[in-house]
């Protein structure tokens, strides 16, 4: 079973970092087990493949992530400016990333998004549904914002927070590709236009 108890905890933080620094598709077992320092005969006492193993790591990075995300979108502050703290966030962790592992490596949910295939069976409704939790939080401060006249009245709520989302994933999916997280410099002034702030 791995060296010590916390063999498992050990594959799931191999199996994110992996999939955040080359995707899905290029890595396998035996590299996420070399990662972790487990052997491989025992990743299988713990998870029944690969594909049970990432979703199981979305999960647990998905846990660590909402409590940012809760975290920057609430408290006493104006709608507006707890979703700029959120959006800055998701700006600043890219810069955050590319000074810690030299490169720019996107959001993990993002860069399953685009590997993921029905063949991998309920993966992709893994990470479709922290994308819709995603989106549920953002509409939360939309309709706050509404009431605080913040946006217009006649803002449609569910369908900009899907759009605020999107954009903010494939903002992030440009500055992975370029290297660069001066792409998203200008990600907040972006989602006003998209949200009609006043």
């Amino acid at each position: 079973m791995g060296r010590t108890s916390s063999a498992r905890e050990r594959l799931l933080d191999s199996a994110c970092d992996l999939i955040h620094e080359r995707g899905y598709a290029a890595i396998g077992v035996a590299e996420i087990c070399a990662r972790a320092d487990v052997r491989k005969g025992s990743f299988y006492h713990f998870f029944e493949s690969k594909q049970a193993l990432t979703a199981e790591a979305v999960d647990q990075h998905w846990a660590q992530r909402r409590a940012v995300w809760t975290a920057e979108l609430s408290g006493p502050d104006p709608a507006l400016a707890r979703l700029e703290r959120l959006v800055r966030a998701q700006a600043t962790a890219q810069a955050d990333g590319k000074r810690a592992h030299g490169r720019v490596r996107g959001c993990l949910f993002g860069n399953l998004a685009t590997e993921v295939t029905p063949a991998d069976g309920d993966l992709g409704a893994r990470v479709a549904a922290v994308f819709a939790e995603q989106t549920d939080l953002v509409a939360r401060a939309l309709a706050d914002a509404v009431a605080e006249g913040a946006v217009p009245a006649d803002l449609d709520v569910a369908p900009t927070a899907r759009a605020v989302l999107a954009h903010l994933e494939g903002m992030v999916l440009f500055a992975r590709l370029a290297d660069d997280p001066g792409v998203l410099d200008g990600l907040w002034a972006q989602t006003r236009l998209l949200i009609r702030a006043r």
